[in-house]
């Protein structure tokens, strides 16, 4: 009884200390923090809502082809023989469960004009070399694709490595260059819909777009879900942007030609090539020195589908990547503001995940209190954290809804865009586990912050890096050994070495670029 007493005293104590005016300040801070987070969620949905009316309104007006564009006249031969030429390049890396049906959904895109594939592997024994080379065998020559062996970078991040060398290798007439990660899938007119705004607005530099992440059901996965809502504001602008995602890149081959490779225009290539780690990063960061354009038109949002078995370990090692991404910079402005950007972002989480603490212990003691009734007079016990409670949860509950509704409407739009794919469900999201991981995620942001700051060093899908006044300056690769279990990467649950994948037959996207294929290939002809 006496222990219990002692408990109670430290839960009304301390419930009273939560109760002081600089408490009461920290725990209306993280609601404001909800609110803001509801408030860009919401902005976001709206930007995304006006594009699934406007392709609706299109359908209603008799263009069934509006999830490729909105005027039907532009899939008229006239218009689709004056296409520029696009490069698509992919660096791969590994096989995983979902990387099959991704490239498909990329190899098969109905753009209409000369669009050529270029995957890129660092070697052989790259298990995604055997799967893309099955795949592109059973596809039957119906795409201009090829697979090309980068080697291993020694100077940059290997999927920068891989990209430049895809660079090198692409088609002298390519007007775009569109670069892919391999865990994206891909809509139908997504190619064509990224070409349109280039050619609208000659002034981007280059446009991107974010992922939809598709939960597996781990808190894992839920955690990176969790991690990638907050920074998805940024990207559903409609317009300009100041972020990018190395996902999805588009950018004009003027900017990537070889000229510009021996004149380092804008220092795109020695950013890149000379100790660069993150590409978007990079890129992003050349963007705001020379005050370019970038760009994420509001169609451009990818499912990204999970891995069934993400653990907890692989999210951790994926939070680790993002926040050593803030230590790497190409110049002292954007080594500023990646500081900055370290100091709010850790500020905002711990003070996001504070008011929650302090609301158990005021649940807590507003229990004891009313289990013990007046059975001691001399203690005192102040209900102002109680109502503070209330306030986090109702913010915390408009929070959850502005999350959800822009969930639910990206999933929407995702369904119209790709009306051929399995349609994606909003049934399968669990909103308790995403709320544990806003939490978990907030919680574990600041520790992954200073862990990179003070290691300097990342390993990624096997390969050490190390960083020196931001730039990479060692790589070191952890050698492959047959006595132990198959490495994975961290989202895809990919095979870095060992299993190889086998194509799944056609698809109705398939034929139909089957066709386009050999419709552009008469045309050359005549």
């Amino acid at each position: 009884m006496v222990s219990l007493d002692s408990l109670d005293f430290f839960l009304f104590r301390v419930s009273t200390d939560f109760s002081s005016p600089l408490a009461i300040f920290i725990q209306a801070q993280g609601c404001l923090i909800c609110l803001l987070l509801a408030l860009g969620w919401a902005c976001a949905s709206f930007v995304r809502n006006r594009e699934i009316n406007r392709i609706k309104k299109n359908m209603r007006n008799g263009n069934s082809f509006a999830f490729l564009c909105h005027d039907i006249n532009e899939l008229e031969h006239s218009n689709q023989i004056d296409l520029p030429r696009v490069t698509v390049i992919m660096p791969l890396k590994g096989f995983g469960e979902h990387n099959l049906h991704n490239w498909k959904t990329q190899l098969t895109s109905l753009y209409g004009g000369p669009l050529e594939f270029l995957l890129v592997v660092e070697s052989v024994e790259d298990p995604a070399y055997n799967a893309v080379s099955k795949l592109l065998a059973d596809l039957g020559g119906s795409v201009d694709a090829r697979i090309i062996v980068a080697g291993l970078s020694s100077t940059c991040s290997q999927k920068i490595h891989n990209q430049l060398v895809g660079v090198e290798a692409m088609h002298r007439g390519s007007k775009y260059v569109l670069f892919l990660d391999d865990d994206v899938r891909l809509h139908p007119g997504s190619i064509g819909a990224l070409v349109r705004e280039m050619q609208k607005n000659p002034d981007i530099f280059i446009q991107t777009g974010y992922p939809l992440d598709l939960p597996s059901g781990s808190l894992g996965s839920y955690c990176i879900y969790e991690y990638h809502m907050p920074c998805s504001m940024g990207f559903a602008t409609g317009g300009q942007t100041f972020f990018l995602w190395g996902g999805c890149m588009m950018a004009t081959f003027l900017q990537m030609h070889s000229e510009d490779f021996r004149k380092d225009n804008c220092g795109v290539v020695s950013g890149l090539r000379d100790g660069g780690y993150s590409d978007d990063m990079t890129l992003a960061a050349i963007a705001g020195a020379h005050k370019k354009l970038i760009s994420s038109p509001p169609v451009a949002v990818f499912p990204h589908p999970l891995a069934s078995d993400l653990n907890f370990g692989r999210y951790w090692n994926y939070l680790r990547k993002q926040t050593f991404v803030l230590e790497s910079y190409v110049t002292r402005v954007n080594q500023i503001m990646n500081r900055a950007l370290f100091a709010v972002h850790c500020y905002l989480s711990w003070s996001f995940v504070a008011p929650y603490c302090m609301a158990v212990i005021h649940v807590a003691a507003a229990l004891r209190f009313n289990a013990r009734g007046n059975s001691i007079e001399e203690l005192s016990y102040s209900s102002i954290g109680l109502n503070m409670v209330w306030l986090l949860v109702t913010c915390t509950f408009v929070s959850l809804f502005s999350m959800w509704n822009l969930t639910r409407i990206e999933v929407l739009l995702c369904n119209i865009l790709s009306p051929e794919a399995p349609p994606l469900s909003l049934a399968s999201y669990n909103w308790c586990k995403v709320f544990i991981a806003m939490l978990v995620d907030n919680c574990l942001y600041p520790l992954s912050a200073i862990r990179s700051h003070f290691s300097q060093s990342i390993n990624w899908s096997g390969i050490i890096y190390y960083l020196k006044d931001g730039k990479i300056n060692k790589i070191e690769r952890i050698p492959k050994r047959q006595d132990v279990a198959p490495v994975f990467t961290d989202l895809g649950g990919k095979h870095l070495y060992g299993r190889k994948g086998m194509p799944t037959r056609g698809s109705f996207l398939t034929s139909l670029s089957k066709c386009l294929f050999q419709w552009r290939q008469s045309k050359r002809s005549e």
